[in-house]
Order: structure tokens, then sequence, then C-alpha cells
């Protein structure tokens, strides 16, 4: 029988079944049966993105319900995740051989979930999957960047089994574990327009649901890590999993005793870095096993194979971002409620949660202070007339929050109290943290443009981490925190607001960025609009899609496109057909915990940030925006399409609408930009800073007029505006109103004009503001700046990236 592979684009090639009597390794005794090969084999290409397939297609979004019922079937057996295993890496082999590179991620990262969660492998296998990972260094991006990080996995796993697993776990379920103190959570942000009534009801269940099922028990944890490492470093031969399985569950509070004795053994053997055979901690975990297996009750014992310790969903917080939700308080409360928190005053941290300074105050303008220090001498006489000079302490923080309004309860202590007599300046260290971010990502940057003027933005889109470059650049922060957010274009541009205010609060005091390392993650979601809807009154009515930088990552990465884009057009079906009487796996976060785990190659998307000008010229408001914004003049509105088509036919005196004149700088594929200035007629205008299809992937805003482009004699406008920055402005009496990310929350009326820049990095503007006050009248960037990146991007996290 002979099948055409699923990944072949363009020629017909030789089955890639695998052949009749193939036995990747011999059973494991006592185990009981496994699935048939070639049930495996089957499963695994119902999984495979297709050549010839679309993102939008219906059978693309099967593809992530099948990826999770394979591991559903095969994590309940121990001999079913080792064929997984066997079967998987020969057609990653195969895809090698063939070049069937798109299949070779999706492969991979199914691998080495499968790998994690597998009682026990032979060495035979660790070595032939280390020898893969180790020829996709060869590869272009993204291949060889998703192949370095796992061939350090798989060394490290090699030397110490179970170690992934082991760390995997304490982790994620904060146990205590003094050789590797690191954290991690998982903030799940919804929408409440789109996750309203019972749709938000069933997503809360289906991620609270597994943690109130298996109690949160801390034991229960540790014996499954006691349970996988004896497994995962003895093998069947030496460990009977059943009997060690009784043993445990009869030891009680006594499991922490030999769960801190596996730990100790495991990340010794760690440290040294594979240089010895592991004889030590075999014979270490030997003797372990022998003492809880003999000081159990004879009559909990029984014998059998190796038993299954499926890999619990991480700790994860449900959240429907309101306007109360503040980010920074809840990463606080998380880290200040952590069982790892080193012994250090949390003293002005209290005091940043107890005297906030609303996020309006810190979007008023860049060119607010970032430092703490005060600027008078702290001598009561030098003080203004009518001041208070209360000798309590001057604080100045901020709180996070999408809304941009002071969160209730905050008026009566929004004071500012001033310091007795003491002037403190920050230290080298904590401005070099508060860099080091921006430092990295100038690393794989290099030098921009061609041999003209330099770009201050790429042209070309960033993707992936910099671990190629160097991983010792960047320092280990105790705590991750992963931030999914689920939504359409609303919720990303509600984080990207938060994440500015957050890095801006951050250059001001100094607080969670030596802590607290932020991933992020998207699900995008739309609710489909009904006549009753709620979206409907809240999502502006604008042409397009309300997902587009979901489908621009679908288009870039098959695998997220296969098991996430397609998540977002489930989860709704999901709330319809769901019963709450009847028990239910937990599909919505074990699709999150796969996401999360496995999801580790960032796409970078540009902030942009806008002043907006309103025509009374007294005021002036400055925000951000991720995917797209609209420009719009009210008295137009309502013109209809075939009244405005016809006036389109007339001469261009004659097109419905107002003047307006664009100033703009042009982006060339050469890196030769040009600035350009026009004034045209229109109605409105659509500025979109993701692209719709895979040939004008720019990273770069694209301009797009209500009307078509008219010709004269002296005047050619172009019907796509490709820029970095842009300046409109009304020159009639008429104002326009912006919409930012389609959110009619984030409306500005009565508008005259608005600046579009890339929105600078406060890590960046800091280090300008320090280094302006000894050269003044210096614009040139010197000493650490001219090596940071200067715009702040907003890495939403996938599985490969961009895939070209």
């Amino acid at each position: 029988m002979t099948n055409k592979a699923p990944w072949d684009n363009s020629r017909s090639i030789v089955s890639m079944e695998p052949t009749a009597g193939y036995s990747p390794t011999a059973p494991t005794a006592g185990c009981s049966p496994t699935v048939p090969e070639h049930e495996l084999y089957r499963s695994i290409m119902a999984v495979l993105p297709r050549g010839t397939g679309t993102p939008q297609s219906p059978d693309s979004f099967n593809k992530g319900m099948l990826r999770w019922t394979l591991h559903k079937k095969v994590q309940n057996n121990p001999a079913n995740s080792l064929s997984l295993v066997w079967v998987l890496i020969k057609e990653l082999e195969k895809a090698e051989r063939w070049d069937s590179r798109k299949s070779i991620i999706p492969l991979l990262h199914t691998l080495m979930y499968a790998i994690i969660q597998t009682s026990y492998i032979p060495d035979e296998l660790y070595k032939r999957v280390y020898v893969f990972c180790k020829r996709l260094l060869t590869y272009p991006k993204p291949y060889c960047t998703v192949g370095l990080g796992y061939t350090r996995q798989i060394k490290t796993e090699r030397s110490t089994p179970g170690l992934m697993y082991q760390r995997m776990v304490t982790s994620e379920q904060r146990l205590k574990n003094e050789h590797y103190p690191f954290q991690e959570r998982v903030f799940v942000l919804a929408d409440p327009d789109v996750f309203s009534g019972s749709l938000g009801k069933v997503l809360m269940g289906d991620i609270e649901a597994p943690a109130s099922a298996s109690g949160g028990c801390p034991l229960d944890y540790m014996r499954s890590v006691v349970q996988h490492s004896l497994q995962a470093v003895l093998g069947a031969e030496q460990c009977q999993g059943q009997k060690l399985a009784g043993a445990l569950k009869a030891t009680g509070q006594d499991v922490e005793l030999y769960f801190q004795e596996v730990l100790t053994a495991l990340e010794q053997c760690a440290e040294e870095g594979g240089k010895g055979d592991g004889g030590a901690m075999r014979s270490r975990l030997q003797r372990l096993y022998s003492e809880i297996v003999t000081n159990a009750d004879s009559e909990l014992l029984s014998s059998g194979s190796l038993c299954d310790c499926p890999l619990p969903n991480p700790e994860m917080s449900f959240h429907l971002w309101t306007e109360e939700l503040d980010i920074w308080k809840e990463l606080t409360k998380w880290f200040r409620s952590s069982s790892v928190v080193e012994p250090f005053s949390l003293s002005q941290e209290q005091e940043d949660l107890e005297l906030g300074e609303s996020p309006s105050d810190l979007m008023v303008s860049d060119k607010a202070r970032f430092s703490i220090l005060s600027n008078d001498s702290g001598i009561e006489r030098d003080l203004p007339p009518g001041t208070d000079p209360s000798p309590t302490s001057y604080v100045d923080s901020a709180s996070i929050s999408a809304s941009g309004e002071q969160c209730k309860g905050e008026q009566d202590t929004s004071k500012l109290f001033r310091r007795t007599a003491i002037k403190m300046k920050p230290s080298a260290k904590d401005s070099m943290l508060l860099m080091q971010d921006s430092l990295e990502e100038h690393a794989s940057l290099g030098e921009e443009g061609g041999s003209g003027r330099r770009r201050n933005t790429s042209l070309q889109r960033r993707t992936g981490s910099n671990a190629m470059h160097n991983p010792l650049l960047k320092p280990q922060r105790p705590f991750t925190a992963r931030i999914v957010a689920m939504g359409d274009d609303r919720v990303l541009g509600r984080l990207a607001k938060a994440y500015y205010v957050y890095r801006k609060r951050e250059a001001r005091r100094l607080s969670l960025t030596m802590k607290v390392n932020l991933q992020f993650y998207y699900i995008p979601v739309c609710r489909a609009t009904t006549p009753v809807s709620t979206v409907k009154g809240n999502l502006h009515q604008s042409k397009g899609n309300p997902c587009t930088l979901g489908s621009y990552l679908g288009m870039v990465d098959p695998w997220y496109n296969s098991n996430i884009r397609s998540l977002g057009s489930m989860i709704p079906k999901l709330a319809e057909m769901s019963n709450p009487g009847s028990p239910k796996e937990p599909f919505v976060s074990d699709v999150i915990s796969y996401y999360v785990r496995t999801g580790q190659q960032p796409v970078y998307f540009t902030i942009y940030f806008v002043k907006i000008i309103f025509s009374s010229m007294t005021k002036e408001v400055e925000d951000v925006f991720l995917t797209h914004l609209e420009v719009e003049f009210p008295e137009f509105k309502q013109i209809s399409a075939s009244m405005r088509a016809e006036k389109q036919k007339k001469s261009s005196g004659e097109i419905c609408g107002a003047v307006v004149s664009m100033i703009y700088r042009k982006v060339t594929l050469s890196g030769r930009d040009v600035d350009k200035g026009i004034s045209v007629r229109t109605s409105g205008a659509q500025i979109s800073a993701i692209p719709s299809n895979e040939a004008e992937d720019l990273n770069c805003l694209t301009v797009t007029l209500n009307e078509p482009p008219t010709k004269t004699k002296n005047n050619i406008t172009e019907s796509k505006i490709r820029t970095s920055n842009i300046k409109i402005r009304s020159l009639e009496s008429r104002s326009f109103t912006v919409t930012l990310d389609r959110d009619s929350r984030r409306t500005y009326k009565d508008v005259q004009s608005i600046e579009i820049s890339p929105c600078l990095d406060p890590g960046y503007c800091v280090q300008k503001t320090i280094r302006s006050k000894f050269k003044l009248g210096d614009d040139k960037d010197t000493g650490l700046s001219q090596y940071m990146s200067k715009g702040l991007p907003l890495p939403i996290n996938t599985f490969a990236g961009i895939i070209t």
C-alpha cells in the first residue's frame, strides 16, 4: 500500500508509512497492549499541516483537536508513549531526507512533548533524537533556532533522565526546589465583550476545573515527580511502576522527604554537566526506590509495568479584562505570595500598590520625569508657599490599567508626600537591568538599511529569540509570567497599551524588571455577531477582519494555525455544546498548556505611538495602537457607496470628502527612505500595521484612503502608502474621528491632526535623559544608548516564528 505524503506540495514520493512488521523497540515487560503502530502513524499524518491547504480551510481547523486526541491516546500508557516517540523520530528523519521542512517543526514539537511525559526512554533513542536536532543547526531560521533549544534540552535529559519533567512540575506548581528556584504562572486575560454570558462561564470552568478536580495538592505533584524520576532513571527492569505508585500513596506526608532526595540527586547530576556516566545518581535512586517499597505495607504492593505520570497543567488564573483589572498589581500579588521570594523589604512595593499613579498620568507625555529623584533640596524653607511639609515619604508609582482611569479607592490616597531631606540616586545596576531587554534586541538587529540613510525601524519584521547569539546575555529571572490574551484586535490594543505603561512605570521606578520575565501569547477569538450580541455595540463597524494579527500568525506559522487559530473558532461551539451536569475533558486548558510550553519563538510587532491634537488646539492626547487606526469624517459617513462611486467618476474637485495634508516617510526595500508630502480630498483613511498577505509582509504602516487615488498633471496619489511615520492634518474647518484598534472605547472625536511614529522604549528614553544632563543640546546617541534598540515591540510567542 502506498500513500502520498501529506506534506508533499508538488511531487509524488514513495510511501512514508511504516513497513509491515516494523517494531521500533521490544515492548516493555508487563505493559498492557500498545496502540498499533500503523494507527499511530495515521494519527500523526492527520495532524500535520498540508502544503496545499489554506489557513482558512475547514481541514486546518480540525487538526488542533486531532493533535490533542493523539496526546490523550498515549498519555495513559507508557508503552504507547514510547512507540509514539519511535514513530515520530522516524518520520522526522524521512522529512529531512525528502526536504519536507514544513513538517519538521510540527513533528519536533510533538516529539518533545511526548518525550517529557514518557516514563522511560532508552539511551539509543535519546542519541538518535539528539543527532537529528544537532543536524538542524545547519538549517536556516527558524529551524536552527528551534533545533538549538531542543538540542540543549535533549543533551541534558540524556545525562539526567526525567529532569525536564521534574523542573516543569516544580516551577509550574510552585513546589519548593532550592536547586532550581524558578516559578511560572499563566494569566489568561479574556476580552469581556467577546467572552460574555455563557461563553465566559464555559471558558472559566474549563480553565479552573483541572485545578479544582485535583485539589491542587502539592503532595500529589510530589508523588508524580518521584514516580516519573525513578522510572525514567531505572527503567522497567529495576523499577516496578505499580508497586512504586502504591508505596508512594501510602507514605502520606513523608513523600516530601523522598521528593527532596530525588530533586537533589537529579540537580546534582545536572550540575556536573554530564561529565560522569550517571552511575552515582542511579545507585542513589536505586537505594531510594528500595527504601520506599520496603517501608510500605505488603498489602499495597503489586507488581506491574511502568506507571503513567500525566503532566499536570500549569497553574492558571482566568481574568475578564475589565476596567478594574490591573496587570502590575496581579503580577505583584503573585510575586509576593510566592514561596521562593528572596528575603528583602517589600515596603516600597506596598507603597506603590497603595499610592498608585493612574495610567492617564503616565500617558501624558514621553517628556515626563523618569527618575524617582526630587528636584528640590528637601529643606522645608525651600518649599513653595502653601506646601505641606509633612515629614513622611515621597512616592512615585503607577498602576497599570488599560482603561486609562484611576482605580477606585485611590482618590483619597493620591497625595504625594516628601521624604525627610533625603535624595537618592538610582544605582548603575538598576539602569542596566532596565536596559537589558533593549540591549538584547539590538544584538540581533545589526546595521539596518542600505548605504544611504539608516532606518530607525527595520523593514523586515523580527522573529525568533536571541539564544543563537549569546545564551548568557540575558540573566535568568526567577519568575516567568505567561500572559495569554484571548479576543480580537481590541484586546491586543489593550495589551500593547498596558505593556507600554508597564515599561514606562518600570523606567520611573524599577520594581519587577529584575524579577519577572514577561512572555505574551495570543489566542484569536471572534464571536459571531448577532442582532442581540453585545459585541456589536463595542466593536467598531469598519471593514476588515477583526482578528488581523491572529490571521497573520496563522499565515506565517502553519502549526499555530492548526492548534491556536483553530481553537478560537472552536471555543464558541464548545459553549453551545456544553452540558453543565456532565463531566468533560479540559480541552481549552490542555491546548493553552501545550501552547505556552512549546511556543517559545516570538514574532515582534511594532507598537505605534500616536499624538492626537484636537480642534480646540488647547488639548492633546498621546496613546498607542498595535494593529489598526481609522480616520473618519463624521459628515461623510452616511454617504452610500453608490453615491460615492458616482462622484468618483467626476472630476477630482467634486470628490466627496475633506482636504487633508499628509507628511510621511515613504519606506522602500532598498532602505533609502524618502520624505514626501501631499494634499488629498478624502472622507477617511485606514492605517494598518498588520499585512493582509505574504506578498505585503513588511514591518511598516499601510495607509489606504477611502476613495480611489486621483491623478492630475501635478499630483499623483498612490493607492497604498507604506510609511514608518505620518502626520495627517485637516486643512479645512472640519474635524475628524480617530479609532484605535477597532475599539469604540478608544475613539477620539473633534480631532484636528495626528502624528504617528514607532513607539520608543522607555528604557531608551531614560538613558537619553541621563546623557542629556551632561551634554546639553546633543541629540546624538552616545554611551549605551547607541547600542540599544529604540523601538518598543510587542513579542507574541508562536511555535516557529515566521516560516518563509
